[in-house]
């Protein structure tokens, strides 16, 4: 009789937890009580921070930008910039991309920097220098952007292909690791074959 006073004495603190533990639970089902789910409402679609280019057709300026990935090893980061002579005539390009890193809501990050040219981008291939081009109808020009991995993202790139043309904004497909105090270095425009 002595074992079973124990085995009581031993239950009666288990099942006060579990009482406990099954009205707390109770009252988070029930909506009443500590626990309320917060409301699922679908949210409404946030129209963009940035302006940038339309998704078809060919943009008033006659050109069209786009990037590729970001390629990266080592923490040093790689995007292809293509620009693609959308329009009805020849377009000439010679140099390099003028290029602002821009945050979620438009405003240029801190600190960074974009130079002509990738000697101040440490482990960055060499850039091959700047020569005339002139796009037909179709073609395609192609600019390699590199930076150092680091804390804060780039959301929008504003580029203007070359000094006195307009600039156009692009949301690449994966943000920019380059902020703040950064250097951004550009090759310059090359033909795509």
């Amino acid at each position: 009789m002595a074992w079973n006073d124990q085995r009581m004495i031993a239950l009666r603190p288990r099942s006060s937890r579990n009482a406990v533990l099954a009205g707390v639970l109770t009252l988070a089902v029930s909506g009443c009580g500590f626990f309320t789910e917060p409301e699922h409402r679908p949210r409404a679609a946030r129209s963009p921070a940035v302006t940038v280019q339309q998704a078809r057709g060919c943009p008033p300026s006659g050109v069209r930008l786009a990037t590729g990935p970001v390629d990266g090893a080592m923490g040093l980061r790689a995007m292809a910039l293509t620009l693609t002579n959308c329009s009805e005539r020849p377009y000439e390009v010679n140099g390099y991309p003028a290029v602002r890193v821009l945050d979620e809501k438009g405003t240029p990050l801190t600190g960074v920097r974009t130079v002509e040219g990738t000697d101040q981008v440490p482990m960055a291939p060499d850039d091959p220098g700047a020569a005339p081009l002139t796009l037909d109808p179709g073609e395609s020009a192609r600019a390699g952007l590199y930076w150092r991995m680091a804390a804060e993202d780039g959301t929008y790139l504003r580029v203007v292909p070359e000094r006195g043309r307009e600039a156009q904004n692009v949301r690449p497909a994966e943000p920019l690791d380059i902020g703040p105090e950064n250097t951004l270095g550009t090759t310059a425009w090359a033909s795509v074959s």
